[in-house]
């Protein structure tokens, strides 16, 4: 099928967390036979911190931010099979929601595809008036990357004819073990960027951890925390492009996974950096949400912390043995049962069960 996918970035994971998601679907999808074309702004100066090259299973269409150029790749989904339109683009969403919507052919599979629910779910309960709103009856699917059980019912209940969770995942060829390195040594590394719902956590999981730890050495990776005051042993790198992912999973002791205040609340939302440190065979530290259970075994695959004081004691216990042990086993798990090969095959089905039923014109039946 050809599609045509109007997302945030697939060159560029600067600000954009949802880039490793992307990239690991929709080649998998490229392989399975579908030809895509992914539009996205030039916007937030990703273009200028791409971090791979335009891929050769996808047709990447880089436009400027201007209202003309929008509308100039909107009118190009009348040439798809399937139009998907995803969340946090963060220029013309609105717009680009409804646009396509309009332009593809009425035998085109239409679908909103959800890279942070609980966020979309917010603002659509705040603002009657909300794009998504108007857009509902013409979507025929709503396409998560997590929230599990409550974000479907969530969806279902304003209107959604089906919502199913597409979860995070690794692909084994991008993110995998590699010989530590020096720049990334530390007991604890953590990665994410300085957002507003995740800056609390961050303080009370991974700053107090170093507070209560003063002799051990602490790395935090991302944009924004330059400017946030830090304990003497953490040490900030900025930005860290995922070429180096590989390197600083796999060179502490244990890697931390914060979730957002939003993402942490639902549950169900395993980050893609669960998957990428998993996949560097990294002992992982998590803090506490529903569902992780799905995905990896507490304890044994996965260690999990309901505060700082938890991660530290966590730290202050862990050994290198028992580290790699956990690491060891995590990635065995994500390898037999949460890789983008495994992700692919669901939406491959989903897209050909959907294109038959609309073919036929029967009724929907559930294609959770």
């Amino acid at each position: 099928m050809r599609i045509a996918f109007y997302g945030s970035s697939l060159l560029s994971s600067y600000w954009n967390g949802a880039a490793t998601y992307y990239r690991g679907l929709l080649r998998d999808l490229a392989g399975r036979g579908h030809r895509i074309t992914f539009y996205e702004p030039d916007a937030f100066d990703r273009q200028q911190h791409r971090d791979i090259d335009p891929p050769d299973w996808a047709e990447v269409r880089v436009y400027p931010a201007t209202p003309e150029a929008m509308r100039a790749v909107v009118a190009e989904a009348a040439s798809a099979d399937v139009v998907v339109k995803a969340s946090g683009i963060g220029v013309f969403d609105d717009a680009l929601l409804e646009g396509v919507v309009a332009a593809s052919r009425p035998e085109a599979i239409r679908i909103f595809w959800d890279v942070d629910a609980p966020a979309t779910l917010a603002e659509m309960r705040a603002d009657p008036g909300h794009a998504l709103h108007r857009a509902m009856p013409m979507l025929d699917l709503v396409l998560t990357y997590g929230g599990g059980p409550p974000v479907v019912a969530a969806y279902e209940g304003f209107g959604a004819r089906a919502c199913v969770p597409v979860y995070n995942a690794l692909d084994p060829e991008t993110h995998h073990p590699v010989p530590p390195d020096p720049r990334f040594s530390a007991d604890l590394a953590f990665l994410g960027n300085r957002l507003p719902d995740r800056e609390a956590r961050v303080e009370t999981f991974f700053l107090v951890a170093a507070a209560r730890l003063p002799e051990r050495s602490f790395l935090i990776g991302g944009n924004g925390w330059e400017s946030r005051g830090l304990p003497t042993n953490v040490r900030h790198l900025g930005h860290v492009y995922t070429r180096d992912h590989n390197a600083f999973n796999a060179t502490p002791l244990a890697v931390l996974n914060i979730a957002r205040e939003s993402m942490a609340a639902v549950g169900f939302s395993p980050a893609t950096r669960v998957f990428e440190a998993t996949g560097a065979a990294a002992c992982l530290i998590t803090d506490a949400w529903e569902g992780i259970e799905l995905f990896l075994k507490p304890g044994e695959e996965v260690l999990v912390a309901r505060d700082g004081r938890d991660v530290a004691e966590h730290i202050a216990a862990l050994t290198p043995e028992r580290a790699r042990a956990i690491g060891e086993a995590a990635r065995a798990r994500i390898l037999s049962e949460h890789t983008y090969a495994r992700r692919g095959l669901q939406v491959d089905a989903i897209l050909r069960d959907e294109a038959a039923r609309k073919a036929a014109g029967t009724p929907r039946r559930s294609v959770a």
